[in-house]
């Protein structure tokens, strides 16, 4: 790779590390925060869904902006915005505080620091024939983040208690303003149509909408949102009730990142050699697999670290296959625009996911309805990818039949 591609995919991934890794965090909170303010678990969980909500919703909005004016200055606002709702998480006292910093300022913010706009910024420096591995590094680096923030955000949280550490990260999220400057200019590779993409916003959006694997897509990522954010949000307090001390639910969640930085490479690697879509119905079935055997084995200690470990192997490595089959498909030139909308799809399903997680507890005093439900999903991604037509649209002819 060339110097300046190397920059962008090193800048790239360091946002990632910290807005990502900080987010996957959040679940640590859950319970210390619930109990110090009397509060049910719903109120938490309704607080990160609509976080997920409104990071899906503007998420085509910020992906288009960045296309526009580039991702630096994306960026730099995200950054901003970030840190300054961490710090009014750390002195939130009431419902309507928590979902309007964790919510609505940390959902708006993570559409500015996440995949659509830095996966944007990386895809247009890399060849196309490599777009599977160059993401794959940048989603295992910020796989790490999930590794080593969270596992700092545990001591941290044993140390100093939950509004501290939300100072702490506050603070720490301000590195993310000149992390900008590397990914400011928006330089596609090669250009050109038709791995550059479409003439214009307008008729990317034409053929996105008029592509029945587009949608396929949408539904199948609806999925991986339902089952990460039901994970990294409900998986601790999962752990805890079950009487482990609260150490193992950290632990558990690290292991999830550990494990995410080899699934996120080798996915993304794996994509530049085989189809991504069958790539993807096999990781989708394998999920299914994995919680189906949560379930029926001892629930041991030992037990949460290996289902953690294997579904780190499937955390995020759909991400990278999903972003650069789009990219694939539609060219990069409006890549944040349209992988931003299948990321809507993604938080919709997140929003449900953690909401339910939440909803479902209260009423039952346990998940059991929502991994269910979670296997069931699976299954059905599973089946949904396969069929997609993965083949670049002819623009001399108009989209190619789905």
């Amino acid at each position: 790779m060339k110097n300046r591609t190397l920059l962008v995919l090193a800048a790239g991934s360091a946002i990632l590390f910290f807005a990502i890794g900080n987010r996957q965090s959040f679940g640590l909170f859950q319970d210390p925060l619930s109990k110090e303010l009397g509060w049910g678990r719903e109120i938490f969980s309704l607080s990160i869904g609509l976080q997920n909500l409104l990071w899906g919703a503007s998420q085509p909005f910020i992906g288009a902006i960045a296309d526009r004016y580039g991702p630096g200055r994306v960026v730099v606002v995200g950054g901003l915005v970030y840190a300054l709702g961490l710090y009014i998480m750390s002195i939130t006292t009431s419902p309507l505080g928590l979902y309007f910093s964790a919510g609505l300022m940390i959902g708006l913010s993570l559409s500015a620091l996440s995949f659509a706009v830095v996966f944007g910024a990386i895809a247009r420096v890399v060849p196309v024939e490599s777009q599977g591995r160059a993401l794959g590094i940048a989603g295992a680096v910020g796989s790490a983040g999930q590794l080593f923030v969270v596992l700092g955000n545990s001591a941290l949280l044993d140390a100093e208690g939950w509004r501290n550490t939300f100072l702490i990260c506050a603070i720490a999220a301000l590195i993310l303003v000149p992390l900008a400057l590397p990914i400011r200019r928006r330089k596609e590779a090669g250009g050109g149509a038709p791995p550059g993409g479409a003439a214009n916003l307008k008729a990317a959006l034409h053929e996105a909408f008029g592509h029945r694997g587009y949608w396929l897509l949408c539904a199948g990522f609806f999925v991986c949102g339902f089952h990460v954010t039901f994970i990294a949000t409900h998986f601790p307090a999962f752990i805890t009730d079950l009487s482990h001390p609260k150490w193992v639910a950290g632990a558990a969640l690290a292991v999830i990142g550990g494990f995410n930085i080899i699934g996120s490479f080798v996915c993304g690697s794996l994509g530049d050699r085989y189809r991504k879509k069958h790539l993807l119905s096999l990781l989708y079935l394998a999920r299914s697999g994995v919680i189906a055997g949560l379930l029926l084995a001892p629930p041991t200690a030992a037990t949460m670290y290996i289902f953690a470990g294997a579904m780190g192997l499937l955390w995020l490595g759909t991400v990278p296959l999903t972003s650069s089959l789009v990219a694939q498909i539609f060219g990069v030139r409006y890549m944040s625009t349209l992988f931003g909308i299948v990321f809507f799809s993604h938080q919709v399903g997140a929003f449900l996911g953690v909401w339910l997680g939440g909803k479902l507890y209260d009423a039952t005093g346990s998940y059991d309805v929502v991994w269910t439900i979670a296997i069931a999903l699976g299954l059905a991604a599973a089946v949904l990818h396969w069929p997609i037509a993965d083949k670049p649209v002819d623009r001399a002819v108009g989209v190619k039949p789905a």
